[in-house]
């Protein structure tokens, strides 16, 4: 009897399932804040825009050898999608920085003087040597009462990475975005 037991419970036995990991963004704030409002108004900044893998959950990642190749984490996963994560934590930043009088979101539905557009071309942890975060966004910034097109640019930051990890990677996104979102706030407080 014990012989006829005991392969059934082996069987039954199965390893653990490997626990699912959550990583939450938090870009640091501006080093100085303006001491004017650049534009007089309120700023509505709309969800990022992303196609394919970058817009869901799951983190993304690459082969430093397989540089057109992508895959997505079973068991890491973003706390939001990246559209959502990275306009929220671009209304921080630019609140923090004060470029403008009110920085909204739609969901407050208010008019807005001005509108912002994000889309996000890569948001990438790439293994490799040396292991590190890729980020390219699109920004546009837009004056509703005309519909001026008043800025557009593209940026890309390759930030190298602690460690060949996911909490490293996430560590150098932050760096990443910090660089990217000082570099947008010093180009539309020029205009």
């Amino acid at each position: 009897m014990i012989f006829l037991v005991a392969p059934v419970l082996a069987v039954c036995a199965q390893p653990p399932l490997p626990q699912d990991h959550f990583y939450r963004l938090s870009v640091g704030a501006p080093d100085t804040p303006l001491a004017e409002p650049r534009f007089k108004g309120t700023l509505e900044v709309g969800r990022f825009v992303a196609d394919g893998l970058t817009a869901g959950r799951p983190i993304v990642y690459g082969m430093a050898d397989r540089p057109y190749e992508l895959h997505e984490y079973h068991y890491h996963f973003w706390t939001e999608p990246p559209p959502t994560m990275l306009r929220d934590q671009l209304v921080d930043y630019l609140r923090a920085a004060k470029v403008t009088t009110m920085v909204v979101t739609p969901e407050m539905r208010v008019e807005p003087d001005y509108v912002l557009a994000g889309r996000i071309k890569r948001l990438e942890k790439i293994n490799g040597s040396p292991p590190r975060a890729v980020v390219e966004l699109e920004l546009a910034l837009r004056r509703t009462a005309n519909d001026e097109l008043l800025f557009l640019g593209t940026y890309g930051v390759e930030a190298k990475a602690g460690a060949d990890t996911v909490a490293a990677a996430v560590a150098a996104f932050n760096d990443a975005l910090t660089e990217i979102y000082a570099k947008f706030t010093a180009d539309i407080s020029g205009l």
